[in-house]
């Protein structure tokens, strides 16, 4: 059994753990709230204009779209969404694990290259012996449309210029604050649906649908990718939220422990004593 001042020590330090991980859940938590206030306004509208989208390019003459033309698949790139800080469970290790996994088997015959959004994918990628192309950990440091669109535009003008012939984005889409969906889904080339059968709506169209999707089809774009991002920072702060709050209840659990075995421990020595002091008085007693 260990001795009262090792015990002592354990219970100190396990207490100021909890306290640490009891105030990152807290600012989790307050962070979270933003966060999914972000994510949940922006859905609607991305899902609107995807639909618009949709409905014009079903009876529209894309042929010289630029950002449908299938290509055959040689260069890929993949943008993997994820975070600058860890302590947050699976969540950085998922999307690293779907960048392994799509590279090793859908692209191994292909050129892959991989940028992160977020300081700690980057890491764990380059700690594996995988490349990484670029680390943007700048980009939650002004989380905004206008920035997120930067990154969009420059992927758009690697495909149009022909670097890459397919690009893939992989984030953790935000479900609730305990639950995280890792999505995997095709940027560029878009798809433009052939069943023009479903076509349920029609607009009066100022100049013409074919400028009006190549108008819509980048701002669409864009709005994908920071749709994407606000997912993934709520499924960030969720996560890290849910890791705190496991964290200090196992610390808890651990200072009872602890406080049982100091007690034990304690209880142990005085009764030493008090037979060393019985074993005395006996001794001087003969």
């Amino acid at each position: 059994m260990a001795n009262l001042k090792e015990i002592r020590t354990r219970i100190t330090s396990v207490s100021s753990t909890r306290q640490i991980t009891s105030a990152m859940k807290m600012v989790s938590a307050a962070k979270l709230r933003k966060a999914q206030d972000a994510v949940t306004q922006m859905r609607p509208y991305a899902e609107k204009l995807q639909e618009i989208l949709v409905n014009i390019s079903q009876n529209a003459d894309t042929s010289d779209n630029v950002y449908a033309k299938q290509k055959d698949v040689n260069n890929v790139l993949i943008i993997a969404i994820a975070s600058n800080r860890g302590l947050c469970g699976a969540f950085n290790s998922n999307v690293v694990k779907a960048c392994i996994a799509l590279k090793e088997t859908k692209y191994k015959n292909q050129k892959v290259d991989i940028i992160t959004l977020g300081k700690k994918p980057g890491e764990v990628l380059i700690a594996k012996g995988t490349d990484v192309l670029d680390i943007n950990a700048d980009i939650y440091d002004d989380l905004t449309f206008v920035n997120v669109a930067a990154v969009a535009e420059k992927a758009m003008k690697d495909f149009v210029d022909g670097k890459y012939d397919e690009i893939k984005v992989i984030y953790n889409k935000f479900i609730n604050a305990a639950s995280q969906e890792l999505i995997t889904e095709q940027f560029l080339p878009i798809s433009i649906p052939e069943d023009k059968s479903s076509f349920s709506q029609d607009y009066i169209y100022e100049p013409d649908k074919n400028t009006i999707v190549l108008e819509l089809i980048p701002k669409s774009l864009k709005t994908q990718l920071f749709k994407a991002i606000l997912d993934s920072y709520a499924s960030e702060h969720g996560a890290r939220m849910t890791a705190m709050h496991k964290a200090t209840d196992n610390a808890t659990d651990l200072i009872k422990e602890l406080n049982l075995e100091y007690n034990k421990a304690r209880q142990a020595n005085i009764t030493n004593e008090i037979l060393e002091i019985v074993g005395g008085a006996e001794a001087l007693k003969s």
